[in-house]
């Protein structure tokens, strides 16, 4: 097979599993490079910048960013994070990449639409950051790209000309690909077990990626319709999102019929699962990493698989908190609010059956276990807030503050990677053959750890006392101006917690250049993708977490183990 054929349009699982994994890597650099922008120039925000004049000449004149520029940084940032790093990692990366191993698979289900799923999605890649250069720049409309200024064209403003066109297009083909990988993970995990490989044996990783496929499946299906509908509206002259009567710098748009609001639905049906999409495999690795440093069974296991299963199915009934002050019926905010603060419940099984775990466990402080807790630590802190916006006389006050920002940033984006690094540090030796260095992958984490903090918390504080969100400067506003301190502390732990991650960087590359060759089974985990390679297909005979064996002499047992060897 040539190269193209092995590394480049492979049908290999684990070869497209490492390329999800580095396109995430490219995506998340691009993306944190548009947020430490952002960042500066809400702290310096008469700074003159040399660099931003020769990127964006129409949109930083002199070298000072303009507001329009500022909402498109932030609409190509959220949208690049959100779709390209928290959805592609997990799923896309460590799904691909580990499924067919811990199951005793020899592949994914459908090779070939495996590989046409990295493409499709590669391509939305590529689509959506030239948006950067076609005339008039990237779409201002934020990630959620509300009509009815998103539909109406370039009268609505610079990029929401061919910059939003592409922004759309792009979705559209990021949904077809998720809608091929999520058809793939789901026929995989139901038909391709291994002898012996019952659901119930499955690890919670694998329990993670098919409950995040079936959400997939049904999400990105709604949000391609959607994007469809939007598209039409620009370029087709219809009208689902407008409604009439509209007037946009002084020009008629005579249309009518349409609604903004149905986008609203549409696209948050969508949206408040695509928090799950991203967090359910990141929750299947923590109960992994934990249990395997802890050196103990999973606590609860079967709480813990019903958990992520009632958390995929109530995420498809609380979509309409983010539309509390759409002036929705108040009896339909009541019923949203109720099932917001229920699906708080799965999620609390879940962080008491973690602590469970390591509770009276031999804790064993690796750098994926530091990750690990970690995320623990961040999903906790991140999700008390959300019993607040869960609230709709709270939510109506801090909906458009910082205090939003701060929660969406603590519970989605930080969780879901730590749950990635943790991912990582715990299987680069099986993707790779090599180790990372401990000593520099906890220097990470404690930075990292300490720097998301010194971003994200003082957000809250900020909420609290009305700092708006999506305003590119606040010095205009008199009750602002006390917290202008508050924003150069984040920025500038922003520009540190940035500068850390090229020390993961350093680490991934270092590893495989200098690093010793790695164990067969370096942690001494129990799942199948630690067992030795074998032509024959594996027969399982116990779960996924059977640590402490009693009368063993080791202190695990791998699932494909008989018996006690006693070695």
């Amino acid at each position: 097979m040539n190269f193209l054929g092995r590394y480049i349009f492979s049908t290999d699982h684990k070869i497209i599993g490492l390329q999800y994994f580095i396109l995430a890597l490219i995506a998340a650099f691009t993306g944190m490079a548009l947020s430490v922008a952002m960042r500066f120039h809400l702290s310096y925000p008469e700074a003159k910048v040399k660099l931003f004049e020769i990127l964006w000449p129409n949109g930083a004149p002199g070298g000072v960013m303009t507001p329009e520029l500022y909402l498109a940084l932030m609409t190509m940032h959220g949208t690049i994070m959100v779709f390209f790093l928290l959805t592609t990692v997990p799923q896309g990366g460590f799904g691909n990449y580990f499924l067919p191993l811990q199951i005793g698979a020899h592949d994914m289900a459908f090779p070939r639409l495996n590989m046409l799923s990295f493409w499709t999605t590669a391509l939305s890649f590529l689509v959506l950051c030239s948006a950067f250069v076609v005339e008039g720049g990237a779409p201002i409309s934020g990630w959620t790209a509300y009509p009815p200024l998103s539909a109406v064209g370039p009268v609505a403003g610079p990029g929401l000309g061919q910059g939003m066109t592409i922004w759309v297009v792009s979705i559209a083909l990021f949904s077809a690909g998720s809608l091929m990988g999520a058809i793939n993970f789901i026929t995989t995990t139901l038909e391709l077990r291994a002898k012996g490989m019952s659901l119930l044996r499955m690890p919670l990783t694998c329990w993670g990626w098919f409950s995040t496929a079936i959400i997939s499946l049904f999400a990105f299906a709604v949000l391609i319709a959607a994007g469809v509908l939007l598209l039409m509206d620009r370029e087709l002259g219809t009208s689902f999102f407008l409604p009439a009567g509209l007037v946009i710098n002084d020009k008629p748009i005579g249309r009518a019929g349409g609604s903004p609001l149905l986008w609203q639905h549409l696209f948050w049906f969508f949206g408040h699962p695509e928090v799950y999409i991203a967090i359910l495999p990141g929750m299947g690795i923590i109960s992994t990493v934990l249990a395997t440093f802890s050196r103990k069974p999973v606590f609860g296991y079967k709480a813990m698989v019903a958990a992520l299963l009632f958390i995929g199915f109530f995420g498809f009934l609380v979509w309409g908190h983010h539309m509390f002050i759409s002036g929705m019926n108040p009896y339909s905010s009541i019923a949203f609010s109720v099932l917001t603060l229920i699906i708080g419940v799965p999620s609390a099984i879940k962080t008491f059956n973690w602590l469970g775990t390591i509770w009276g466990g031999s804790l064993h402080l690796t750098t994926a276990m530091l990750w690990a807790l970690g995320f623990v630590s961040v999903f906790v802190t991140g999700g008390l807030t959300g019993i607040w916006l869960g609230q709709p006389a709270l939510d109506l006050y801090f909906h458009d503050t910082y205090l939003v920002v701060g929660h969406f940033h603590m519970i989605m984006g930080v969780a879901a990677v730590f749950a990635m690094f943790a991912g990582t540090y715990y299987w680069w030796p099986r993707m790779t053959g090599r180790m990372l260095g401990e000593t520099t992958g906890k220097v990470h984490f404690y930075c990292t750890f300490i720097g998301v903090y010194m971003i994200f918390i003082p957000m809250h504080f900020a909420g609290i006392a009305g700092n708006p969100r999506r305003y590119s400067d606040f010095s205009q506003f008199e009750f602002l101006r006390d917290l202008k301190m508050l924003h150069l502390g984040m920025t500038h732990a922003a520009f540190f917690t940035a500068a850390v991650q090229f020390l993961f960087l350093f680490n991934l590359l270092w590893s495989l250049r200098s690093r010793a060759k790695a164990p067969a089974n370096p942690w001494r985990a129990t799942t199948l993708e630690w067992a030795t390679p074998s032509d024959e297909p594996p027969v399982v005979y116990r779960g996924a977490y059977e640590f402490s064996t009693p009368g063993a002499r080791r202190d695990f047992r791998m699932q494909n183990e008989e018996e006690d060897t006693g070695t």
